[in-house]
């Protein structure tokens, strides 16, 4: 269940979305990558913009997809959406740090900094897969919701125990620079 993002021959993109794919969560005792690796896409033309490097959305598209992905793992897919309950992204934030270009194999990971029985929050690092340079990261805060009624629900037990399971396998990772910055004008004092 490793989603790729490949190109056809005029470079746009072929993306193998996750909608229909079912979950296949981690099991008790199953081994957890830390940090999670889960998704590796090609940037296709059609993420690249008129400055000749991937589109500032497209960021936010591959962190999403990664997302998707890291939520199979815990068990969420289009079944658990049926039965009514989702997790929705309430905060995202992004730092673009060098360029990607047309062709270039992005490397991401994912990394549960922290959760508890309504919220998770997560932070991706995207990586040229060639060169190593670190491209881009993104930190998102989900809250998991019923959404029929529109608000907010404790997760079911089995999914909050595999979240957990992620958590304790993350617990040694360093916590991110950029994990927890929020978004000011720094002045020099005068």
């Amino acid at each position: 269940m490793t989603p790729q993002n490949t190109m056809d021959e005029a470079g746009h993109g072929l993306r193998t979305p996750l909608e229909g794919v079912a979950a296949h969560p981690i099991q008790p005792g199953e081994p957890i990558a830390a940090p999670l690796h889960l998704i590796s896409p090609t940037v296709p033309r059609d993420w690249v913009d008129y400055n000749g490097h991937m589109s500032e959305s497209c960021y936010l598209l591959v962190f999403g997809d990664q997302s998707d992905a890291f939520f199979r793992l815990i068990g969420i897919d289009d079944a658990t959406r049926a039965g009514g309950h989702s997790l929705f992204t309430v905060q995202t934030m992004m730092f673009n740090l060098a360029e990607a270009h047309l062709g270039d194999r992005l490397d991401l990971s994912l990394q549960l900094l922290d959760a508890d029985e309504k919220r998770l929050h997560i932070f991706h690092a995207m990586h040229n897969a060639e060169t190593g340079a670190l491209l881009a990261t993104g930190e998102q805060m989900l809250v998991h919701v019923d959404m029929a009624a529109g608000r907010s629900v404790p997760m079911s037990l089995d999914l909050h125990a595999r979240v957990q399971a992620v958590l304790a396998a993350h617990a040694h990772l360093p916590r991110p620079a950029q994990a927890g910055r929020n978004i000011a004008i720094q002045r020099k004092p005068a």
